[in-house]
């Protein structure tokens, strides 16, 4: 995601005709979304003219001018005066639009945005459950800990545990009463979890931790204790992301 000064156009590579989605201009977004994730594109770089565009994925100039609307929507390209749609400087990138995400995770090297993810979700969710440890009523106490009572079975299969546990988190999100914040951490996390290098491949051993780890979460809650469920919170997080982090990709 490196910076840059205004660049020439450059021509799509043969990786952006790869997937048809249902909609022609959905065709055109997702390609140069990732064409700008991955740093084919970079910021200061113009996109190939509408007529370029137009050619390269078949499609109508009507359906180009709709693709690049959207592209300024997700903040990834600004529209010059006599230059055209210009990549814009990576902190101007929507990284909460879906599409954004989902191809930042994918290209992301050296862990930077799965780290910074973790860290938006240790701010949030440590907040949220203390949040919880206060405001959580008789029933999201009961419905929490019939939820453990689930992980606690699932722990041998742990391709199970792994869907009980976010259904565990959510709830206690959901327990804090914070919908902005519960809908910030369920964006990023729900698109994290479609890498492997985010999800890893835990065994029995590992969930079982995890577990133990939710029931130091759980105490704090139920005891009403909310520095306590914030700090549990962070522990949990902080420390499941260190035993499934892969390493960084060779050459990178």
């Amino acid at each position: 995601m490196a910076s840059g000064s205004e660049q020439p156009a450059v021509t799509l590579g043969p990786a952006a005709r790869a997937r048809r989605p249902a909609r022609l201009a959905d065709l055109v977004v997702e390609s140069i979304v990732d064409a700008i994730l991955s740093g084919e594109l970079r910021p200061g770089s113009a996109l190939p003219p509408e007529s370029a565009l137009s050619e390269t994925f078949q499609v109508s100039r009507i359906t180009v001018r709709e693709a690049v609307k959207a592209l300024e929507a997700k903040g990834l390209v600004a529209v010059r005066q006599g230059v055209g749609a210009v990549v814009t400087d990576d902190t101007r990138w929507n990284l909460l639009d879906a599409a954004v995400l989902a191809a930042a995770v994918k290209h992301d090297a050296n862990l930077t945005i799965l780290d910074e993810l973790v860290q938006v979700r240790i701010a949030l969710e440590s907040s949220l459950a203390a949040e919880a440890a206060g405001h959580a009523t008789d029933e999201d106490l009961a419905e929490l800990q019939a939820i453990f009572h689930r992980l606690e079975a699932d722990v041998r299969t742990p391709a199970v545990f792994i869907e009980t546990d976010v259904e565990f988190h959510d709830r206690i999100m959901a327990a804090s009463g914070n919908r902005l914040a519960r809908s910030i951490v369920s964006t990023v996390h729900s698109q994290a979890r479609t890498s492997l290098r985010y999800q890893g491949h835990p065994g029995v051993e590992d969930v079982a931790i995890s577990n133990e780890e939710h029931w130091r979460i759980l105490d704090r809650i139920l005891d009403r204790d909310a520095a306590g469920a914030a700090q549990a919170m962070t522990d949990h997080i902080r420390s499941a992301w260190e035993r499934r982090r892969p390493p960084a990709r060779s050459g990178d």
